[in-house]
């Protein structure tokens, strides 16, 4: 195990540029952070880089590693990760193509809050979608706070993001998939069933709702009730709720 101690050291300089996502983009790296979640990446079909250990950490370092190991200092490991208090473990992992297939999908259309992307990608791993969309305005799917979100669903979920999500949802309508938009003043979501057609739910922006691009090619505009006095709910609990109620219709839990 290689040991490192500075912070000029080039390596640990590359790993902390990994904060930004032009190096992420430029690399095609990025970190994972605590020991759930490297044990989930090293589980995962993604390829592990490297991984960092800080002196002080204890936990015994999977027998089933093969990438290179570098023992670092507390103060170093801390200045790699994003997080305050780090576990005393992270990976350098690389990104991997991911195209996404099957008869239920998620698609976020311009989101801005990187918890909600992670929570909606975590959400949609444990109610057993088949993938996710995301449209290029959305947070980098990589980024730490959205990895931090998904819990280590990242390695469980395809994710994708087209080009162009309004033409990859056309080539999906095309497909015989339904689209369906969520936005206010639409038909009532628990009135709806999709039998046995495939679909895709389309989770718009939190301010804006879906954008007109996107409304103009669903197949359906669906709604969820307020009975009490919310206008609306947050983006990552209305796609819950509805995920799962369509996973249920498609495939019930019991």
């Amino acid at each position: 195990m290689e040991k490192l101690t500075s912070l000029k050291n080039p390596k640990i300089q590359f790993w902390r540029s990994l904060h930004e996502k032009k190096a992420r983009d430029e690399s095609h790296c990025f970190l994972v952070e605590g020991t759930r979640s490297v044990q989930d990446a090293l589980h995962s079909g993604f390829q592990m880089e490297a991984l960092l250990i800080s002196e002080e950490y204890t936990l015994p370092i999977p027998a089933e590693n093969t990438v290179p190991e570098y023992l670092v200092p507390a103060h170093v490991l801390a200045s790699v990760c994003d997080t305050k208090t780090p576990q005393g473990i992270c990976a350098v992992m690389r990104q991997k193509l991911q195209p996404v297939t099957g008869p239920h999908l998620v698609a976020l259309d311009s989101l801005q809050d990187p918890g909600n992307v992670g929570t909606i990608l975590r959400t949609a791993d444990a109610a057993g979608l088949d993938g996710i969309l995301l449209s290029r305005n959305c947070p980098d799917l990589y980024s730490p706070k959205v990895l931090r979100a998904t819990m280590g669903s990242i390695f469980h979920l395809p994710a994708e993001t087209p080009s162009h999500l309004p033409d990859r949802l056309r080539a999906l309508r095309a497909e015989g998939y339904m689209l369906l938009s969520t936005e206010l003043g639409g038909e009532p979501f628990f009135s709806f069933s999709p039998g046995n057609s495939k679909w895709c739910l389309i989770i718009g922006n939190e301010g804006n709702g879906v954008s007109g691009e996107v409304r103009a090619l669903a197949t359906h505009h669906l709604t969820l009730p307020m009975r009490g006095g919310a206008e609306s709910l947050n983006a990552s609990i209305a796609a819950g709720i509805m995920m799962y109620v369509l996973m249920q219709k498609a495939s019930p839990f019991i």
